[in-house]
C-alpha cells in the first residue's frame, strides 16, 4: 500500500504542476512546504532509456557495407549504400564502412553534427538466447545473478546524492506495469498516460490494483488533504484537461502516431513541467524479426522509422533542455549473422545501440565489429559481444547522472568506460 506520507508527496507535486497552468489551491503549498519538497523546479540531468524488446538486428540498423561475408550471408536482407545522384533507398554511409538503414534517415543530421554515438558490438557477456532472461539480467545489471532484486536503474536514482530532494516524479516509465530497471528501493512510477495519472508500481512496493489519486485519497487520513480534498481532485481533472488538450509540442516536434511516440511526447511534457525527473524509462515492441524481416521497407524498416523519428521529434521538443537530457537505446541482444529460411533472423548475440546528447562523443562509432567470416564469430553463427552493456551504461551514468559509486550501480563489473561520452 502506498503510504500516507507518499501520497501526499505524490498529490502535492502533481497539483503543484497546476501552478504552471493556473491558480492552485493555498492548501497545496502548505502541503508541499510542510514536505520540504522545495526546491521543485530545478533542472537536473535527465536520462531517458528506451527498451526495444524483442532484440534489434544491430548488423541491419548499421550496417558493415564494405564486408563481403555478410553480404554472402544475407542475399535477400543486404542493403548496399545509397549511390549519389540515384534515388533508390540505400544505407547512408557514415564513415566509409558503416551505413544507416534509410529508414533511420532523421538520425543523419545528428550524427553529423556530433550528438549521436552509435555502439556496435555491444550485448551481454552472459550467453543466453532467451529473451526473458537477456532482458532480466539487462535491466537488473547482474547478468551472472539472478537473485537480484532490484533494477540498475533504481540504483542510479538512489545514488545521483538527491535522495533528500527526491521527488514522485523523479524516476517514472511510460509503460503499463513498472519495468524490471526500476524495481527496487527507491520511488518509482509506472504511469501508461499522464493524462490520467494512473499509478501502477513503486519501487518494490508495486500495486497489485492500479490506484487513482481518488482511490489513494481515500485510504489516507491526512487532515489538510481532507479538508480540502474535493477542490485538490476537482484541480487535477483540470490539470488532466490541460494535458490532454493543451499541450502543444515544438514546431518541428513531428511525433509519430505510434505507442512509442506518445510515450516520448509525455516524457518531454514531464521535463518541461520541472516535477524533479532524473531517469524516464519507455519501451519499443516488434523487434523480434523471425520472419520477413523486410530491406528498406517491411516490419525492420517500420521499427528504425518509428524509433529515430520519435526520438528525433522529442529532441527537437526539448530544444530548451538538451544540454540536461541525454536518450539511449538498449535491447537484449542481436540477430544471427545468416538470414534463415523465412526471410527473417535468430536469436543471436551482439547488436548495436543510440546515445544522443550534447556532451556524448557523436559522431562515431564506438566498439569493435570484426569481419563477419565464421571464424570469427561467436559460435561461428553470431557477431560477437566486444563491449559489455555495462561499460556504456555505467559511463553515462557516471557522467552524466553523476553516480560516483559504481560497485553499488554494478557490483559485478569493474571494467573500464569506452569514451562514448565527452
Amino acid at each position: 500500500m502506498y503510504s500516507r506520507r507518499a501520497f501526499l508527496k505524490s498529490s502535492g507535486i502533481g497539483l503543484f504542476g497546476i501552478g504552471l497552468l493556473g491558480g492552485i489551491p493555498s492548501f497545496v503549498v502548505e502541503a508541499v512546504t510542510r514536505e520540504k519538497l522545495n526546491p521543485l523546479f530545478s533542472k537536473r540531468k535527465v536520462l531517458v532509456c528506451i527498451f526495444q524488446r524483442g532484440a534489434m538486428d544491430g548488423l541491419m540498423a548499421v550496417t558493415p557495407f564494405e564486408d563481403n561475408f555478410l553480404k554472402e550471408a544475407r542475399p535477400n536482407l543486404f542493403i548496399a549504400p545509397q549511390l549519389k545522384n540515384n534515388r533508390a533507398p540505400g544505407l547512408i554511409d557514415l564513415d566509409g564502412r558503416f551505413g544507416l538503414h534509410p529508414a533511420m534517415s532523421s538520425f543523419e543530421p545528428l550524427f553529423k553534427d556530433g550528438r549521436l554515438a552509435i555502439v556496435h558490438g555491444i550485448g551481454s557477456p552472459n550467453t543466453t538466447r532467451s529473451h526473458f532472461d537477456a532482458q532480466d539480467y539487462m535491466e537488473s545489471g547482474t547478468p551472472f545473478k539472478k537473485s537480484t532484486s532490484d533494477g540498475w536503474l533504481n540504483r542510479a536514482v538512489g545514488l545521483t546524492g538527491h535522495e533528500n530532494v527526491q521527488t514522485p516524479f523523479s524516476a517514472i516509465s511510460l509503460t503499463s506495469a513498472l519495468p524490471r530497471s526500476l524495481y527496487g528501493d527507491h520511488d518509482a512510477l509506472a504511469i501508461s498516460n499522464i493524462k490520467n495519472f494512473k499509478i501502477q508500481g513503486a519501487g518494490k512496493r508495486m500495486l497489485q490494483n492500479a490506484k487513482s489519486f481518488e482511490e489513494l485519497y481515500d485510504d489516507t487520513a491526512d487532515e489538510l488533504l481532507n479538508e480540502a480534498g474535493g477542490d485538490s481532485f476537482d484541480s487535477m481533472k483540470i490539470l488532466q484537461q490541460k494535458i490532454q488538450k493543451e499541450y502543444i509540442p515544438a514546431q518541428n516536434a513531428k511525433y509519430p502516431a505510434t505507442n512509442l511516440g506518445s510515450s516520448l511526447k509525455q516524457v518531454a511534457q514531464l521535463i518541461k513541467m520541472d516535477v524533479g525527473l532524473e531517469v524516464a524509462f519507455t519501451e519499443s515492441n516488434g523487434w523480434d524479426t523471425h520472419y520477413n524481416q523486410g530491406k528498406d521497407t517491411g516490419i525492420f524498416a517500420r521499427n528504425v522509422g518509428d524509433l529515430s523519428d520519435a526520438i528525433v521529434a522529442f529532441w527537437n521538443d526539448i530544444e530548451a533542455y538538451q544540454d540536461d537530457v541525454l536518450v539511449m537505446t538498449m535491447t537484449e541482444f542481436g540477430r544471427t549473422v545468416h538470414q534463415n529460411g523465412t526471410g527473417g533472423t535468430d536469436h543471436g548475440r551482439a547488436s548495436c545501440n543510440f546515445i544522443l546528447g550534447n556532451h556524448v562523443s557523436g559522431g562515431k562509432i564506438h566498439g569493435v565489429v570484426d569481419p563477419l567470416a565464421v571464424e570469427n564469430l561467436e559460435d561461428g553463427r553470431d557477431l560477437k559481444v566486444t563491449t559489455d552493456f555495462r561499460a556504456v551504461f555505467s559511463e553515462v551514468s557516471q557522467l552524466h547522472l553523476n553516480v560516483k559509486d559504481n560497485n553499488s550501480l554494478f557490483p559485478e563489473w569493474d571494467g573500464k568506460n569506452i569514451g562514448v561520452m565527452r
